[in-house]
């Protein structure tokens, strides 16, 4: 083992919050080091975590070219726009995939190089005293001293013992690298990967069910936007199944065979491909040596206080490893929220205003509170709504599904949610963060001028609709 080597800041994990960890540290004028343990595709490192490598990034890139294919035949034609056989060449769609993922994974280490950050390549491990070990790719361990250490290692899909995963088989990076469009996929799981990767293949042509134990659909969303959103996922062809427990799964010659439970009893379907989606969980393990004091919850999570501190001087934890929503921009915010806090800044996340985002064809998108939890905590409140169906824009774009919502407390008029389903909606949501983060009120929302023919109208008319005086629909 070389000479110990010693920073201020020790990050471990160079995914979305440990890598805007490190370049905030720097930035700072913290010495500092990253150390990260994947691999891309061409075996070289490849930073940027679950997210840009296997998630966020590479999944928008294969929505983004299975929506040009099924706009070719199912909306081109109202353009008058005609075509003759048209054909999807899957490894040219993976390989633009690729090449993306490429770009962005050399975007953090070019960042790397201009922050001054050091970057180790290997699996690093904390020792007692702030002390974390590399072991590299090469076989070579080395020592790192940090004043402190920031755990960022992210999440791993959760892999059920009845279905492991392998060729038929497959997690959100199996479903990624599919060489030919299944003909028959099975997703268990109707969350976020689920509704997002079934819909990539299903748009390409493949027969998709959704098996998804829990007797509703999205039930972390609002109400009204769940039952909004099954409606257009069914009409596309998605075959989303409520209630269905599955119990066993097998690979046979004629693909994988899928029993399981609902109110009609056990059922059974057969697949060429099966993507498990029911999850992540923190990739804890091997992460924490004996003796170092840091504590993993029920969950196999690091317990944290509000500030991402975790008892032990030194220590800190963010992202995907600490309680919270398992969401990239959460962890950009802890990152450099952490950064700011050791070098002696006011660094702060506010969770109240942290929007979600499912990027399916209508999006679904909210920030705050829903209309059920308002009522189950026995908050006052008024809503307002419209329909995209009444927005010039959306109608022009041939997208007029779904809607905005917006939900302020009765008594202040103060904003406490945002629901929306449609088209580019996860950008329409920053509008409620942005009021929500200001203690802004519908009021506020509703007198300021929003561009016309704009998508954005809904959102202002949704916020008038709140005191009964939207313009564009009946009250």
């Amino acid at each position: 083992m070389s000479e110990q080597q010693q920073f201020d800041v020790v990050v471990i994990g160079a995914g979305p919050a440990g890598y805007h960890a490190a370049i905030r540290a720097a930035q700072l004028g913290l010495k500092t080091a990253c150390i990260d343990a994947a691999l891309g595709k061409d075996g070289r490192p490849a930073l940027g975590g679950t997210c840009l490598r296997v998630g966020c990034i590479p999944s928008k890139a294969l929505l983004d070219s299975s929506r040009q294919f099924w706009n070719m035949h199912h909306i081109f034609g109202d353009h008058g726009i005609a075509f003759d056989n048209a054909k999807i060449d899957v490894n040219a769609m993976v390989g633009r995939k690729d090449k993306i993922v490429k770009q962005f994974t050399g975007g953090i280490a070019a960042l790397f190089k201009a922050n001054k950050v050091s970057a180790f390549y290997g699996f690093g491990q904390l020792q007692p005293g702030n002390v974390v070990t590399v072991k590299q790719h090469d076989g070579s361990t080395v020592e790192l001293k940090g004043t402190n250490v920031i755990l960022a290692a992210g999440s791993d899909s959760i892999e059920l013992p009845f279905a492991k995963f392998g060729e038929h088989i497959v997690d959100n990076v199996g479903a990624l690298d599919f060489t030919e469009v299944p003909k028959r996929l099975g997703v268990i799981g109707a969350g976020v990967i689920g509704l997002e990767l079934g819909s990539v293949w299903n748009r390409l042509g493949a027969e998709v069910v959704i098996l998804e134990a829990m007797p509703s659909f999205l039930a972390a969303a609002d109400a009204e936007a769940s039952k909004v959103s099954l409606r257009e996922f069914k009409k596309q062809g998605l075959d989303i199944r409520l209630g269905a427990k599955v119990a066993t799964t097998e690979v046979k010659d004629d693909g994988v065979h899928v029993v399981y439970n609902d109110d009609k009893g056990q059922q059974t379907l057969v697949f060429d491909k099966l993507l498990v989606a029911v999850g992540r969980k923190a990739a804890t393990r091997g992460l924490l040596a004996e003796g170092t004091g840091v504590q993993l919850n029920e969950r196999g999570q690091i317990a944290v206080d509000e500030h991402c501190h975790t008892g032990v001087d030194g220590v800190w934890a963010v992202g995907d490893c600490v309680r919270g929503p398992m969401l990239a921009h959460k962890g950009f915010e802890e990152g450099i929220a952490v950064a700011e806090l050791i070098a002696g800044l006011p660094g702060h996340v506010n969770f109240d205003t942290i929007p979600w985002v499912i990027y399916t064809e209508p999006e679904i998108a909210w920030v705050g509170k829903t209309e059920e939890q308002l009522k189950a905590e026995g908050i006052p409140y008024k809503a307002g709504s419209f329909p995209f169906a009444a927005v010039g824009r959306a109608v022009a774009m041939s997208e007029p599904a779904g809607f905005v919502k917006v939900l302020a407390h009765a008594e202040t008029d103060r904003i406490v949610g945002m629901h929306l389903v449609g088209a580019n909606v996860s950008e329409l949501v920053h509008e409620g963060v942005l009021a929500m983060e200001f203690n802004g009120s519908a009021e506020d929302l509703a007198r300021i001028c929003h561009a016309h023919p704009s998508l954005s109208e809904a959102v202002h008319d949704a916020a008038m609709a709140v005191d009964k005086r939207a313009i564009h629909k009946v009250n």
